[in-house]
């Protein structure tokens, strides 16, 4: 089941965008990160909530969208998230936050996964527009947005090539092609 779940939860970057996601969906979500594993136990994630259309729009464009499709400048208007959940690091309480978001954020898809839903962590961030146009206070620093939505888009796994080359890309039909090194390769003893 957990097997699944993991080779389910691709990095979607178009979305259905007239299906809504609740607000208690998102909650429901960011309760599973708030379970997981924390550097210290200190907790020191917050996050930030929207899935409303009108704060959808005001965090849409500070996001960067898929760095190896250089000509696709992310999803169009009807293929953009419905929801996005920003995480947060309060920085009164820990200067750092170790992986901790990186775990919260994989809690938060496999979660989202299982409700059918798909997302994208997104690092690549315009942080001081995205900060005046939230009105995020300095104490914190935004870490990862994660846009979530019903996928889209198909995405498959398939196994590195002879080359190496690990960068994901889009056929003619739209498929997003994500290359995974082989079990044998990454275990070194």
């Amino acid at each position: 089941m957990i097997r699944d779940l993991i080779s389910k939860n691709r990095s979607y970057r178009r979305f259905h965008q007239e299906v809504d996601i609740k607000l208690e969906t998102l909650r429901e979500l960011v309760d599973l990160a708030r379970l997981s594993a924390s550097a210290r136990n200190a907790q020191p994630l917050k996050y930030i909530l929207s899935c409303q259309p009108q704060k959808n729009s005001l965090i849409f464009p500070h996001l960067a969208w898929a760095g190896y499709l250089t000509d696709w400048p992310g999803p169009c208007e009807g293929e953009r998230p419905s929801a996005y959940i920003i995480i947060l690091e309060d920085t009164e309480i820990s200067q750092s936050s170790d992986c901790d978001h990186g775990i919260a954020a994989q809690s938060i898809l496999l979660g989202a996964t299982e409700k059918g839903l798909g997302g994208c962590m997104i690092a690549s961030i315009k942080r001081q527009g995205l900060r005046q146009a939230l009105e995020i206070p300095p104490r914190y620093e935004m870490l990862l947005v994660l846009a979530l939505g019903k996928p889209k888009e198909t995405v498959v796994i398939e196994t590195v090539g002879p080359g190496g080359d690990t960068k994901y890309w889009r056929d003619s039909k739209g498929v997003h092609h994500v290359p995974k090194r082989a079990l044998d390769d990454i275990i070194i003893g």
